[in-house]
């Protein structure tokens, strides 16, 4: 049976004080909530001292990123082993900032997913297409090609670890706006391809949608058949919208 989850990406925001009142808020507000799986990915200066709020709760702890090499002359890199010994039970990977800026590429994000994996953390892989890339028509072949360039290189067994976001680059910042159907008609697709190459197995796999959810459309975007949940941008850092977001399944 797939989970689901909403997850907050706070990004580059925040002071470690201000995450913990950010995240004892969200304890104290989710205390009812029993049908979805709460997660939150803090900066790395965060992890411990969030970590620290969240233990005796059923919020899972992420990071936002992870290195794609297992330790050593990486000055500024944070290892998957160095996460996973800090209590981090998930690693962002992928997200479109990282793709962007970063340029990160399907090589790199192979190594990352299977380190994370490798120290029992569990990737939120991110996907998605660009303005131009679905105004050609392109978005089945980019989500498509970024899955078979990364997760089909992950074990069988490992792959139950993972969990995906789909990320609608294209309606994040531009004015444009994904609709609920659109957000289906992808996240069918999505699990499709996956059915091809896994099975059964990918009936059971969370997708998550991470384009622009707020607490005014999430329980439409929600209620599609093939969306189990979001990753949570800029709602994530105000308490009461990320619960607002969580209460809509």
């Amino acid at each position: 049976m797939r989970m689901n989850i909403v997850a907050g990406n706070w990004k580059m925001n925040t002071t470690v004080s201000e995450g913990v009142k950010l995240v004892s808020e969200i304890v104290e507000k989710s205390k009812d909530l029993s049908n979805v799986k709460l997660i939150v990915a803090p900066p790395f200066t965060h992890i411990l001292s969030v970590g620290e709020k969240i233990k005796g709760s059923e919020i899972g702890l992420s990071s936002q990123n992870c290195a794609d090499e297992a330790q050593g002359a990486y000055t500024g890199e944070v290892s998957a082993k160095m996460l996973a010994d800090a209590g981090v039970e998930y690693a962002i990977i992928g997200h479109s900032e990282r793709r962007e800026y970063y340029k990160e590429s399907s090589e790199v994000l192979l190594k990352k997913i299977k380190l994370a994996l490798a120290n029992g953390i569990s990737p939120i892989f991110c996907i998605g297409e660009n303005l131009d890339e679905r105004e050609k028509n392109r978005h089945f072949e980019v989500v498509k090609k970024q899955i078979e360039e990364v997760i089909f290189n992950v074990d069988e067994n490992d792959f139950e670890k993972i969990i995906i976001a789909y990320e609608p680059v294209w309606a994040i910042g531009t004015g444009k706006t994904a609709t609920s159907e659109q957000a289906q008609e992808i996240h069918a697709y999505i699990r499709n391809v996956l059915l091809e190459k896994f099975g059964k197995k990918a009936e059971n796999t969370s997708i998550l949608y991470g384009g622009s959810c707020k607490p005014s459309n999430a329980k439409e975007i929600f209620s599609q058949s093939d969306v189990d949940g979001g990753l949570i941008g800029g709602a994530s850092l105000n308490a009461d919208d990320f619960i607002a977001i969580a209460k809509s399944f």
